[in-house]
């Protein structure tokens, strides 16, 4: 077999063999394939499409790359969450604690940030001295004592998916229903989990902008997650707007914090414990879900998540003092108010275009070995439906440099559509269940 005849079998819309997937993707893993010929073939799928017999042999090569991990030595139920991406969505650093203060395993693996939008494992390292890159034993370590660990791949974990992931990034190959979901599902499949809980984005922040594509890429994740034996229910979200009121890595770990200390935005509070009641409920910690939503905010309120959250940056080698004293994390030098052009009301966003402001700022990677300024962010004070007047802020820019200043603040500018009338329909932010 040859990387140049698959590339051109899928270029001219031929069907992959099982065999022929794992020749190479087992050989990019490797090194024995470059970059250039896997990116050329990661182009052909985004172009060509995969069909089911193709994604299901994508997604158990790609997990069975690595170690399938075990956690039967820990007693209960392991169950994770995953978002497809938006703009300010932080849930993972809130419901992690949240469940495993209610007495679940959590053990999340997760990745770093993707096109337009930002990683788990960049906000966690925002935390000084916080490691995601932990040692199997470690992980089950960490997991032991505190009911929860966040970390990235390692050699063992979904290898594949570690090192296709990074170059999808960094080769505009992101959006497609079969790349995404071979990744998360051969991540999460690879954890030893009982139940996964899939936050599916749609709208201009979400890779899937049209909500019948995010409901087809929730249905072949929970087809594929069911299908390996595993509970699987997935929640469509909207994401045509920040979720919460902050962006960037800092920015997002303290707005967690205040979300787990029972204040912060509704919108993200409430999107939370919507999936954390569904995390208990897969779980077998609760009997249905309104019961497992009261167990997660009784987590809040009686600070046992907050807890869990210090105990577990402990952990993994993080200042726990962040918890107390958010001001620890990283923090831009500088800031600057982007103002409205017009009086009238917020009628819509453009929040993929906040996204790739951010990154502008250094928020984010445009090559795949480009460092991360964890002290860049959007603060986001107007929402769809505010009323906005002339020359009022919109949204402040947290920022280092001034190279991408001018370009990012005109961009955020555009990105908020504002018009003389409120809309007349409030979208929900929960939109429809998949496999519930």
């Amino acid at each position: 077999m040859r990387a140049v005849d698959l590339i051109r079998k899928k270029r001219d819309s031929g069907e992959l063999s099982r065999e022929e997937i794992d020749f190479l993707v087992s050989g990019y893993t490797r090194g024995e394939i470059p970059d250039y010929q896997m990116a050329a073939w990661l182009m052909a799928v985004w172009i060509r499409g995969m069909n089911r017999s193709e994604l299901a042999a994508l997604t158990e090569v790609m997990l069975y790359s690595g170690e399938v991990l075990n956690h039967s030595e820990i007693p209960g139920k392991k169950v994770d969450k995953h978002s497809t991406g938006g703009i300010g969505d932080k849930t993972s650093l809130i419901l992690a604690p949240i469940v495993a203060a209610g007495g679940l395993t959590v053990p999340m693996i997760s990745g770093r940030g993707l096109g337009h939008t930002g990683g788990t494992l960049d906000k966690l390292e925002a935390i000084p001295g916080f490691k995601v890159n932990l040692s199997l034993e470690e992980f089950r370590r960490v997991l032991r004592e505190c009911g929860m660990g966040l970390i990235g791949q390692t050699a063992e974990i979904a290898p594949a998916d570690k090192k296709i992931y990074a170059l999808r990034d960094a080769t505009s190959t992101v959006e497609n229903i079969g790349l995404i979901c071979a990744s998360i599902m051969s991540k999460k499949l690879a954890e030893g989990i009982d139940a996964l809980v899939l936050d599916v984005k749609t709208g201009s922040g979400a890779f899937m902008k049209k909500e019948e594509d995010s409901v087809r890429l929730a249905e072949v994740m929970v087809e594929t997650g069911k299908r390996m034996g595993k509970k699987v229910v997935a929640l469509i979200t909207d994401m045509g707007q920040p979720l919460g009121r902050m962006a960037g890595h800092s920015n997002e770990v303290a707005e967690s914090i205040e979300i787990l200390r029972g204040r912060g935005p509704a919108d993200l509070r409430d999107l939370s414990l919507d999936l954390s009641a569904w995390m208990f409920y897969l779980g077998e910690r609760t009997k249905n879900v309104e019961e497992g939503r009261r167990l997660a905010e009784t987590m809040i309120a009686t600070g046992q998540a907050l807890e869990k959250f210090r105990q577990g940056i402990r952990l993994q080698g993080g200042d726990e003092r962040v918890v107390d004293e958010p001001e620890r994390l990283p923090t831009a030098r500088l800031l600057f108010h982007v103002a409205s052009s017009a009086n009238g009301f917020v009628t819509s966003t453009n929040c993929e275009g906040f996204g790739i402001a951010l990154a502008m700022l250094g928020g984010g990677r445009e090559k795949k070995e480009d460092q991360i300024d964890h002290g860049v962010g959007l603060e986001f004070h107007k929402r769809i439906g505010d009323p906005v007047e002339l020359g009022e802020p919109l949204a402040t820019i947290h920022y280092n440099s001034d190279a991408k200043l001018a370009e990012a603040k005109s961009l955020i500018g555009e990105s908020y559509h504002v018009g003389v009338e409120a809309p007349k329909e409030k979208r929900p932010l929960v939109r429809r269940l998949i496999g519930a």
